[in-house]
């Protein structure tokens, strides 16, 4: 069967859960051979067997730490050379989709970026994809090259598949381009305990309505009481009220979580693009004819201050 390489997205040897979606889409499409670079690599081996992987190829080099994304695509396309693969497949967060793009450049290929969904074809991979503020739905095959495939996370549930995981040395030579822009420093992010905005299984934010950076305890107390992470409207964030790291929409980061509440958010476009995708949406607003009711698969029409603070209160009684 033909092989599919899969970029291993990892934080020293700890595989995130997009790589492991990335490997159930994979086996679609032939057998999966991830790729695993920097600090940790070799400690990602079990996760990656016993989800399909039949082989690891793994480079630890500090390179991959030392510089941006050139190192990776250099190490990518030496895979891409070994392997002779049908497909490559890359999470598709902000470094991935640059990784991907230089990749295909490299390899004289076509991209598919923001996939939601992959399956094979009988000219290659079709990938489909949510387009024009997720108006559309198209699905795109790559017809030059060897196809680059960026995913978003929750994509498809994760399934186990157990396989060899055979682990390899990938050689890479690195020329003096991927030593271009070295890493100085580095600042960890300050942890809040919940789940990452774009991996998240539920989502909760907050818009306009919530009327103060103060105010923003409520929706945090839903998102905890749910184990969800906190999202927020452009305009909450242009106001100061919450974190642009935690901007939901067209301009901020793209959301498809199993759930996603929304409380006191209109529903413009420019939200309505890095959400639409979710599974369930839910909002709470107390305007009747808010545009997010025109998507929503349950919507409440009520006061967020009413309303949420005894939903909250529901969730952690029904969990006891």
């Amino acid at each position: 069967m033909a092989e599919v390489l899969v970029y291993v997205d990892h934080v020293d040897g700890a595989v995130r859960k997009p790589t492991l979606e990335l490997l159930t889409l994979a086996r679609r499409i032939g057998d999966p051979v991830a790729v695993a670079l920097g600090a940790g690599a070799a400690g990602t081996q079990a996760a990656l067997a016993e989800h399909g992987a039949v082989k690891v190829l793994t480079d630890e080099s500090a390179e991959y730490a030392d510089y941006l994304a050139v190192p990776k695509v250099e190490a990518l396309q030496a895979a891409v050379e070994a392997v002779s693969p049908v497909a490559v497949l890359i999470p598709s967060s902000a470094e991935g989709k640059e990784v991907a793009a230089r990749l295909a450049l490299r390899i004289k290929s076509g991209v598919i970026t923001d996939a939601v969904d992959l399956e094979a074809g009988d000219e290659g991979p079709v990938a489909t994809q949510s387009v024009f503020a997720a108006s559309y739905t198209t699905k795109s095959r790559i017809s030059t090259g060897t196809p680059v495939i960026t995913v978003k996370p929750n994509s498809t549930a994760v399934e186990a598949a157990p396989a060899a995981g055979a682990v390899e040395a990938l050689s890479v030579s690195f020329s003096d381009a991927a030593k271009g822009t070295k890493v100085t420093s580095r600042t960890p992010r300050e942890s809040t305990g919940r789940p990452d905005l774009t991996e998240a299984a539920i989502v909760v934010s907050g818009g306009r309505g919530v009327n103060g950076a103060e105010n923003f305890a409520i929706i945090e107390a839903l998102a905890d009481s749910l184990g969800a992470a906190v999202g927020a409207s452009r305009a909450a964030v242009d106001a100061g009220w919450y974190p642009h790291s935690n901007q939901v929409g067209q301009t901020g980061k793209a959301v498809s979580p199993q759930l996603y509440i929304a409380n006191g958010i209109s529903g413009a476009i420019q939200h309505r693009a890095g959400m639409q995708t979710s599974k369930t949406i839910v909002a709470v607003n107390k305007d009747a004819e808010a545009p997010i009711f025109d998507l929503v698969d349950y919507g409440v029409v009520g006061d967020l201050f009413d309303v949420v603070p005894q939903l909250t209160d529901e969730v952690k009684t029904r969990k006891g």
